[in-house]
């Protein structure tokens, strides 16, 4: 190329595609940050499409990202806390490995975590509708007592009001599932008991799928100095993020509150479990 054509060429003004390419990474960079840094690829084509109306190919939102150096954050494999308790008789598998319902409150999921601060260990409970992936109770403190599930499965009833006889609870086999004080929570609200088979992932998989996505995008972001400071970040990102905000693949890429909000089917009373 000569020293003219090489001018000419660097001169020339920005095509009208690359103009559309610098507006789009634009509004990728915008997304990529108000997903707290979160957000591969497809959120943020869900994001464009759905929440902006862009009409864009999913393979332009990749390449404009990789050549941008953006980056989502990628799952890991996430610690669990199960301890069961040998003297006590587990309820049923009423699921079955079936997570899909076609109404809300037919089926909760319930489960905890745990997570170290420099002052010790943070525990978290949590309760999902199954319908929208939505977390409807949750409870954190600094131990993981039966007290700590019924503060979850209070927050859950107290939220939802679910219809006597009509929700099923599903959880793994840890102590505080088991133990009479929980069983007899459940029984007050009307809610039937469920649990999966001994030390199988698969048998409460959403929640291990919620879990490692609260990992990910909160337990291991930093060294935590408190329990009050990991706990106002669990809060924050749930009530916050996860249930109002965050898109799941699940739900169509809709947020949990809005997937019921486009889809407010309300259980019927007679259901096939």
């Amino acid at each position: 190329m000569s020293r003219s054509g090489y001018y000419d060429w660097r001169d020339r003004p920005p095509s009208s595609r690359e103009q559309d390419n610098k507006l789009l990474l634009k509004h990728i960079e915008a997304i990529h940050a108000e997903s707290r840094g979160t957000y591969g690829w497809p959120r943020v084509h869900a994001e464009l499409v759905l929440g902006m109306g862009v009409n864009v190919n999913h393979k332009r939102v990749a390449r404009l990202m990789r050549e941008a150096g953006i980056q989502g954050l990628y799952r890991r494999r996430r610690r669990g806390c199960t301890v069961r308790n040998s003297a006590e008789e587990p309820a049923e598998d009423l699921v079955n490995r079936k997570f899909t319902v076609e109404s809300p409150n037919l089926l909760w999921l319930t489960d905890i975590t745990e997570h170290p601060t420099k002052e010790g260990k943070v525990y978290c409970a949590a309760v999902m509708d199954a319908y929208s992936r939505r977390i409807i109770g949750w409870s954190i403190d600094n131990h993981m007592r039966t007290e700590l599930v019924i503060d979850a499965l209070g927050m859950a009833t107290l939220r939802r009001k679910p219809e006597s006889g009509n929700t099923v609870l599903h959880s793994d086999h840890g102590s505080q599932f088991t133990a009479w004080a929980f069983g007899q929570r459940l029984r007050a609200a009307g809610i039937l008991p469920s649990m999966g088979s001994v030390g199988d992932c698969y048998d409460n998989s959403m929640m291990e799928s919620f879990w490692g996505t609260l990992q990910l995008e909160v337990l291991d972001t930093k060294a935590w100095a408190t329990r009050d400071e990991l706990a106002s970040a669990i809060f924050e990102w749930i009530e916050c993020w996860y249930n109002p905000e965050r898109r799941h693949s699940g739900n169509g890429m809709l947020s949990p509150a809005e997937f019921e909000a486009r889809n407010p089917q309300r259980p019927s009373p007679h259901h096939d479990r």
